[in-house]
């Protein structure tokens, strides 16, 4: 193995700046709205809708933090009702493809990663002393700073 070049290492800069593009579209609803609007332009509802399970309120931040980044457009249609229209920028639609993989890979090994979360629960749990699992412990630690605020 050939030993790590430093030229080739990434710097400070530049893992904030992906970290900092992660944050917008690492995010599970920024990711479908991008794979549904690949397919076509579509209103509000029916992003809600085909999305499912997605909140008003979090649907119009995921779709205004879309566009101020500059990856999805809205158009206003001034009819009554208005009708309003969203749809992928250039620039969104040069996310497609790799968060289309991104979706087809966790629908692929979806069923993987809940087994193996299973087995190391499992794990956890036969072993004394064991440190909890992550979403146990952030739900300990929520339910203890609720109740010591009762």
């Amino acid at each position: 193995m050939k030993p790590a070049n430093r030229a080739n290492q990434p710097r400070s800069g530049d893992c904030q700046n992906v970290a900092r593009v992660l944050s917008r579209i690492g995010d599970k609803w920024s990711v479908l709205v991008i794979m549904m609007l690949a397919e076509r332009p579509l209103r509000f509802n029916e992003l809600r809708r085909v999305i499912g399970g997605v909140s008003q309120r979090m649907l119009t931040v995921t779709l205004r933090g879309l566009e101020r980044d500059g990856l999805v457009t809205r158009h206003l249609t001034p009819i009554i009702p208005p009708r309003v229209d969203y749809q992928l920028t250039e620039l969104g639609r040069s996310l497609c493809e790799p968060v289309i993989a991104l979706g087809a890979w966790a629908q692929r090994h979806g069923a993987a990663i809940e087994r193996a979360q299973m087995l190391f629960d499992q794990k956890a749990a036969a072993t004394p002393g064991a440190a909890a699992t992550p979403g146990a412990a952030g739900a300990a630690g929520a339910a203890s700073v609720s109740s010591s605020r009762r």
